[in-house]
């Protein structure tokens, strides 16, 4: 089922030494599973048509086809004529797997996957929580309204939008809310990062919910800007620096934030390359017309960003940065749980904690 693209990753990191930073440490390692999942309420399915009492075989008909509607109906639209649908931890990995065939399938974006946006895509929606107002996050989907889908920080999620549809489509009874975090999660899973536990329970708003622009980090500004807005979001320097790593996915486009480039070598591969490379690299203020970036001396093919750059010019990111790029196990480990910080700040759960799902990873 894998695409060429997907076994070219699986080869990759089966075939790098255990020594190198490429190469992930063992999702057992990573993050504490949960023990056990909370008990969910059975699928339920309309009732068969009674006996027939009498009449005519026509009007018979008709009440069957009108029950069948009805239950057709409240099927598609999450109900059932025995109460509301309540999704188990099998409906969600049925959600998982979909994003994930489909990953392993449409290799025709960027550097051959569509992973990277959909890790973006749950970031910045994410992300526009403020902890005093208790406003903004995961909870409400809010991107798919203007203005908040034309805020510049969020050029170019489109692609992860339109790639969710036909998911949605499949499967209409996830709000697209959780099947934007559900997805970020399998995205960093499928690409050889670490297991991300994942709870449902958010619901969708309208546009009157959209947050305004400036929430998301300006990559243009130093290390004041990147403490201000993630301080916001309610986390220490440790952490800011862990979401940060998420770099290592995915390329920058000119024609969205203006930057170009990828962070690293393997762009479809979750690891703390981002890390190493911006320690170990030196780095030059590239020349191009252009905003201000930073390329490689090496190769002058990889890019950093102003507010990447400022990670190593200030102490108190610096020490995380440095013990990243030399501990990998560490970086997934802490990575997996921010970032499901980031995914659930604000959001009114009735799942507790310890019953987060966690997804099997596609072979």
């Amino acid at each position: 089922m894998a695409s060429a693209a997907r076994s070219a990753t699986r080869a990759f990191l089966r075939s790098t030494p255990a020594t190198s930073s490429f190469r992930p440490a063992a999702r057992s390692a990573r993050f504490a599973l949960p023990q056990g999942f909370r008990a969910s309420a059975r699928r339920g399915y309309a009732s068969e048509a009674g006996e027939k009492k009498g009449g005519s075989g026509g009007i018979f008909a008709l009440a069957f086809a009108v029950a069948g509607g009805a239950g057709a109906y409240f099927y598609l639209n999450g109900e059932s004529t025995k109460g509301p649908f309540v999704p188990t931890k099998e409906d969600y990995q049925k959600v998982y797997d979909e994003i994930a065939y489909r990953l392993a399938n449409e290799t025709d974006y960027d550097d051959g996957s569509y992973g990277p946006v959909l890790v973006r895509l749950a970031w910045h929606a994410s992300g526009t929580y403020d902890k005093e107002t208790g406003t903004g996050g995961s909870n409400g989907a809010t991107m798919r309204f203007a203005p908040e889908s034309d805020h510049g920080a969020n050029a170019g999620l489109k692609h992860a939008r339109d790639f969710l549809e036909p998911v949605k489509a499949k499967f209409p009874w996830i709000t697209y809310s959780d099947l934007w975090t559900l997805a970020g999660s399998a995205a960093i899973q499928e690409l050889g990062g670490p297991v991300i536990p994942w709870r449902p329970g958010r619901e969708d708003k309208d546009v009157a919910a959209c947050t305004p622009d400036g929430r998301l980090p300006d990559a243009s500004k130093d290390h004041r800007h990147i403490r201000d807005v993630f301080n916001r979001m309610g986390f220490d320097d440790r952490e800011m620096v862990a979401l940060i790593g998420a770099h290592a996915l995915g390329r920058a486009h000119t024609d969205r934030s203006g930057f170009e480039g990828p962070w690293d070598f393997s762009p479809t591969v979750f690891s703390n390359e981002f890390f190493r490379l911006l320690v170990e690299e030196k780095w030059n203020q590239r020349k191009w017309n252009g905003p201000a970036q930073f390329t490689d001396k090496t190769t002058s093919t990889l890019m950093m960003l102003p507010t990447d750059i400022a990670l190593v010019k200030d102490k108190g990111f610096k020490q995380h940065v440095e013990r990243y790029a030399k501990d990998s196990d560490a970086f997934f480990k802490e990575f997996a749980e921010v970032y499901v910080k980031l995914l659930e700040n604000g959001v009114p759960f009735t799942v507790k904690p310890e019953d987060r799902f966690v997804f099997k990873t596609s072979e």
